[in-house]
């Protein structure tokens, strides 16, 4: 697949941003239970996902909306590419972009959870690299 070299140079500031993401959401996680600001491990997990489907999505030309739903997002990847995620996977995810910043009524968030958005966020990660091969070998 030939890619312009500004799509490539875009593709590589998204992936770059969602490492980043991830490195602090793994970071956290080492503060420990009494430390540890699960809704930032589980936001910097979705804001991951976010960007690596953002990264996709330009690597293969398609625009997407300014949107934190990652099923919304999901739903615009070719379905020549195919993903180790479902929607269930992502609509769990989803609300952390919103809800794990903002005070409101909904429940904290726990240690479980947040593993499971860290572990969430590194397999869409892992699939998406290998759909960016070419760049990322």
């Amino acid at each position: 697949m030939s890619v312009p070299p500004d799509v490539v140079h875009v593709v590589q500031e998204w992936v770059q941003k969602a490492e980043n993401d991830l490195k602090n959401a793994e970071h956290t996680l080492t503060l420990g239970d009494d430390d540890c600001p699960f809704d930032t491990v589980c936001f910097h997990a979705q804001q991951c996902v976010e960007k690596y489907l953002k990264s996709l999505l330009t690597w293969h030309g398609l625009s997407f909306p300014k949107t934190h739903d990652l099923t919304e997002l999901l739903a615009l990847v070719p379905q020549t590419t195919p993903l180790d995620m479902t929607m269930d996977d992502l609509a769990e995810l989803s609300p952390y972009a919103v809800e794990s910043r903002y005070p409101g009524e909904w429940e904290p968030l726990t240690r479980q959870e947040a593993d499971l958005a860290v572990e969430l966020a590194k397999k869409l990660r892992l699939t998406v690299r290998n759909h960016l091969k070419e760049i990322f070998p």
